[in-house]
């Protein structure tokens, strides 16, 4: 079976687990702190970063997109109404887009700061979250909350209006911007009801029983009707 190295909270490591999830995929998780620098871990991605599957005779597959490609190409149910890639390249190039707006620009601005000062500091006891960085990344959440409100009030799914890979990155960022208490969703608009439904999928089931030792969920991380 295969083995994903990856972190409860590390939004990328969710996307990949949701997918999996998503096509009845089965493999073994095994938690890791990359930040850690295990030097075992470091053999096998010197880049200190998660998610990292071992899928034998593959070996090592390094990285979300290398690991979507893998098993969108090795795990993914036959017929393309299934799949979570549109066959239709006008769908798929919005997906491709929002899905990099997710991976590199709301990680970027927000959830990668979040993870860094409440996270990534206490496991290092590295000093106490900076007031200053964490202002910063809940304004720049306000906006990147408006603009995938706005985009919900037009289409069902993030990229049109059929599920999506985007649907389940942009849930991944949102489930762990959701533990870490940082989303009050009575001002996210028409991202909560899309989140309410996604959240609800069997998919989610596994991340929603995700706990971290020492930073408790919110009362409504796992309840479908927040």
């Amino acid at each position: 079976m295969a083995r994903l190295l990856h972190h409860k909270l590390d939004p990328a490591s969710r996307l990949v687990r949701l997918m999996l999830a998503e096509y009845g995929a089965q493999v073994t998780l095994e938690d890791c702190s990359p930040w850690m620098r295990d030097p075992d871990f470091l053999a096998i991605n010197p880049a200190a970063t998660v998610p990292v599957m071992i899928d034998e005779p593959f070996g090592a597959i390094v990285g979300v997109l290398a690991i979507i490609d893998h098993i969108e190409h090795n795990f993914a149910p036959e017929g393309p109404t299934e799949t979570l890639m549109p066959e239709n390249r006008v769908e798929r190039a919005e997906m491709w887009r929002l899905l990099e707006w997710v991976l590199l620009k709301l990680h970027g601005e927000v959830t990668g700061y979040l993870l860094e000062e409440k996270l990534i500091k206490r496991e290092l006891r590295s000093g106490a979250p900076d007031p200053a960085v964490l202002r910063a990344a809940k304004a720049n959440l306000a906006e990147h909350l408006a603009y995938f409100s706005w985009l919900m009030a037009t289409r069902r799914w993030v990229a049109g209006e059929t599920m999506t890979l985007a649907d389940f990155a942009l849930a991944a960022q949102f489930s762990t911007l959701d533990y870490l208490g940082d989303i009050d969703w009575l001002k996210a608009g028409e991202a909560k009801d899309w989140y309410a439904r996604i959240k609800s999928r069997p998919a989610f089931r596994t991340l929603l029983a995700d706990r971290v030792v020492g930073m408790p969920a919110p009362s409504t991380y796992a309840d479908l009707d927040f």
